[in-house]
């Protein structure tokens, strides 16, 4: 059976099976379950899977989306810009400490939901009464984390390319300080820091790599004997895969972190000495 990923607004993302066996293609519209009713997403993806693979509550593709569909969708996104407007107004009324980020509307309008950011907890259960009132449809009012908020809003890093979040990343993974440290990066916030203000995603799925390049590398600070002399370690230059080594006069050298190891390897040095570098917090 095809497992169909789908991608509605603001990149978000749910599986559902084909179990109608449609013929569908990634790139195209299709109509799919929903909390009692129907949406409309993007086919991003399709994989197989074996019956015992897939979860018996999973939701299915009902049918391929047609060009009244499409255009039922570009009306929709419409009213989700009235909607916000009209949620904000209500805000204020209400006097609640909340941001509204984004609206949704289910495709068959029986749903609206509301994504906001709070400092805190929301007794937001007036509000919600007023807005049915004034939509005439079930409301679901979402508190998110700045993380998502950035997600739904898409944009660039500082790196030239799309937020990680919002293109391949499905679940956010705990960030710390010592990740930055272990990679060599400058603690700096503002180098170190993605556009939702929070340590940046990538510092946790490329720690590996540069665990994996760096391993058997003497630290910063190490005296050792190679290239037939002492030598201190000055800097590991992750981006450039090379090590700044200092000889007993003070002269530097850079050296390919691969060539370095093979130096290690091929004569066995005694590291003279370990000074842990200072690492201002």
């Amino acid at each position: 059976m095809e497992i169909v990923e789908v991608q509605f607004k603001a990149q978000r993302k749910e599986f559902f099976k084909n179990s109608k066996a449609l013929y569908l293609k990634t790139g195209n519209y299709c109509v799919v379950q929903a909390d009692r009713g129907e949406d409309m997403g993007l086919i991003i993806s399709i994989t197989q899977a074996t019956p015992e693979e897939v979860e018996a509550d999973m939701k299915e593709v009902l049918r391929h989306a047609t060009e009244k569909d499409i255009e039922t969708l570009e009306v929709i996104r419409e009213k989700e810009k009235e909607a916000m407007k009209i949620c904000q107004l209500k805000v204020v009324e209400h006097d609640l400490p909340m941001k509204l980020v984004d609206v949704e509307y289910q495709f068959d309008s029986n749903k609206i939901t509301f994504y906001f950011t709070s400092e805190g907890r929301i007794d937001f259960r007036e509000l919600v009464k007023d807005l049915a009132g004034v939509f005439k449809t079930r409301i679901d009012l979402r508190q998110i984390g700045v993380r998502d908020e950035a997600r739904r809003f898409d944009g660039l890093g500082m790196c030239g390319r799309r937020l990680c979040c919002a293109t391949f990343l499905k679940d956010f993974e705990p960030v710390t300080l010592k990740m930055a440290k272990d990679q060599h990066l400058p603690l700096t916030p503002s180098k170190i820091s993605g556009a939702c203000g929070r340590l940046m995603c990538c510092l946790a799925f490329e720690l590996d790599y540069y665990k994996d390049l760096t391993r058997n590398v003497p630290k910063v600070g190490s005296k050792i004997n190679c290239f037939g002399g002492k030598h201190r370690v000055e800097k590991i230059d992750i981006f450039k895969e090379v090590v700044v080594l200092s000889d007993e006069e003070g002269e530097q050298m850079e050296v390919p972190i691969e060539k370095l190891k093979q130096e290690l390897c091929a004569e066995t040095p005694d590291i003279i000495e370990e000074e842990q570098a200072d690492v201002s917090e």
